[in-house]
């Protein structure tokens, strides 16, 4: 079976490259949109020459393989290598003046030999026209390989979800969190502020994973949550990850910065209300209602 199968993909190469040969020096008769047409394969104007097919034909691969690894990931019906240990095999789009736009390349080492490898696959545009570095292609989004936790890395880019939402799951028992860094000479930069469903573990009744915002030192480690809410019951802690109120905070003084002076007991004001000036404490103890109380000096 084995030899049978290496028989027939022998034949098949033999005769794509007797195609792609013959059809470089004489015409090729296709057949498209249901009409037969004739075509002839030419040398690319373009930088670096190559093949350049007729105009307007398809190449249109089909596979009924599966992607299985130990037996060549036969379903791959495009395989791009390196054979230099810093080539950079890659598809590239161009304008109607055959200059790149936009390309997929995925390569190991970089061009310059001082630099560390950089082994992923990146999406690359130009830069604007008008800029620094004019219509040059600059990698915009980029995934390593050989990476067991893949660090995803975009450059110069902004993210926008219309109509959609953006996500951040993880098991129970794991932070799931957005985190905002100080850029460094690493990938993942310095960790300053983090905005996290906790490792909390749910227990049912809408308990676990409850919402953090955690603050980092200078090395980036963590310090503590300083604004922390609870799932279960939406009671906010400042300070405190264990808040008992539904404002519970772990200092020994609150501020209000401004006084308000009531201009009378039915002021405008909602219950709840508590305002200060020199003289008095003030409560509104129902809307439009207010009680209160002298302060003095000791």
């Amino acid at each position: 079976m084995k030899r049978k199968l290496g028989l027939s993909l022998m034949i098949a190469v033999i005769a794509v490259v007797s195609m792609f040969v013959g059809a470089y020096a004489s015409p090729v008769k296709t057949v498209l949109n249901g009409q037969d047409s004739q075509g002839t394969f030419t040398e690319s104007e373009l930088p670096g020459g190559g093949l350049q097919l007729p105009k307007n034909q398809r190449l249109h691969l089909l596979t009924d393989q599966k992607w299985v690894e130990k037996e060549g990931h036969l379903s791959d019906l495009i395989r791009l290598q390196w054979v230099g240990d810093r080539a950079k095999p890659a598809i590239a789009w161009a304008d109607e003046t055959g200059k790149d736009k936009a390309a997929i390349i995925a390569h190991d080492k970089a061009n310059d030999p001082s630099q560390p490898a950089h082994q992923h696959i990146s999406i690359e545009t130009t830069m604007s026209p008008a800029g620094e570095h004019p219509n040059e292609l600059f990698t915009r989004f980029e995934i390593p390989f050989d990476q067991d936790v893949a660090e995803i890395n975009t450059h110069s880019s902004n993210f926008t979800v219309r109509s959609g939402a953006a996500r951040v799951t993880g098991e129970d028992g794991q932070n799931k969190e957005f985190q905002i860094q100080k850029e460094n000479d690493t990938k993942t930069g310095v960790n300053r502020w983090a905005i996290r469903g906790d490792s909390t573990r749910e227990t049912g009744n809408n308990a676990g994973t409850d919402f953090q915002i955690v603050r980092f030192d200078d090395e980036g480690g963590a310090l503590d949550a300083a604004l922390s809410i609870v799932r279960s019951n939406g009671f906010v802690g400042i300070n405190t990850t264990a808040p008992e109120r539904r404002l519970d905070v772990n200092d020994n003084r609150i501020r209000v910065r401004s006084s308000y002076t009531p201009a009378s007991s039915t002021a405008e004001g909602k219950q709840g209300d508590i305002a200060w000036d020199e003289n008095y404490l003030y409560v509104c103890v129902k809307d439009n209602t207010w009680k209160r109380m002298p302060l003095s000096s000791w």
